[in-house]
């Protein structure tokens, strides 16, 4: 059993525009419907839960579900204050809380079906991995004034991306020794190595890009129609 959660509960305030990022139309259809329809193409997945506003339901249905036509079974279930209050909402919600979940960010509509399967081929076999690309551009650690206080090594830092790949039982138990702690994460690979748990990382793509600003949009809406996402 494998789980998709995408969450896409997001304000988008960076966008800076009047529409949610994840329902502003490129390409023929809202970004969300790009996101959606690469993991109905992945044979590895057996069902999806959309993690939306609870207000933004009946919006989902009608201007993202109904006409993206998806053939697995697909779940909307409500986001939460914060991006992890939201995973953890998908993973209260599903049915078989069993296998593996896939987590991924509703505004990361180039990824493709075979890095998905990659994804959870290697979470099979370790029980976490996320995708990933390696730091390209020389790394600078500052202090608060801006100052460079030194020059990391890049070939031992990586740019995290999604899908990231869990068994259930892992993450469910990271999300909750979170929540007991009062502690927030950048991405749920880091709650599951709070908890002692070895994640593993392999190669994404450049083009997996995460949609935030209008930079972004451009960038994938440019992608998406010329095939290469």
């Amino acid at each position: 059993m494998v789980t998709a959660i995408i969450v896409a509960a997001g304000k988008g305030r960076r966008m800076q525009s009047g529409t949610r990022k994840q329902y502003i139309t490129i390409a023929g259809r809202p970004v969300l419907g790009h996101t959606l329809k690469k993991f109905d193409a992945c044979d590895d997945i057996d069902s999806i839960y959309l993690v939306v506003a609870q207000e933004d339901f009946d919006y989902c249905r009608e201007k993202v579900l109904l006409p993206t036509n998806l053939h697995k079974s697909t779940h909307l279930v409500a986001g939460g204050k914060q991006r992890q209050n939201s995973v953890f909402n998908g993973l209260e919600a599903l049915e078989q809380k069993r296998g593996l979940v896939v987590v991924h960010d509703g505004v990361r509509p180039l990824i493709e079906p075979q890095q998905i399967s990659g994804c959870i081929a290697e979470a099979q076999q370790s029980g976490a991995c996320i995708l990933g690309i390696r730091a390209f551009d020389t790394i600078k650690r500052t202090d608060d004034a801006g100052t460079i206080e030194a020059t990391l090594n890049r070939e031992c830092l990586w740019l995290a991306q999604t899908p990231q790949v869990f068994h259930y039982k892992i993450l469910h138990r990271a999300h909750r020794k979170a929540i007991d702690d009062g502690f927030a994460g950048t991405d749920d690979a880091l709650l599951v190595e709070r908890i002692g748990y070895r994640v593993k990382i392999i190669t994404g793509s450049k083009t997996n890009l995460k949609i935030t600003t209008a930079e972004d949009l451009a960038i994938a809406e440019a992608l998406l129609e010329d095939g290469s996402g």
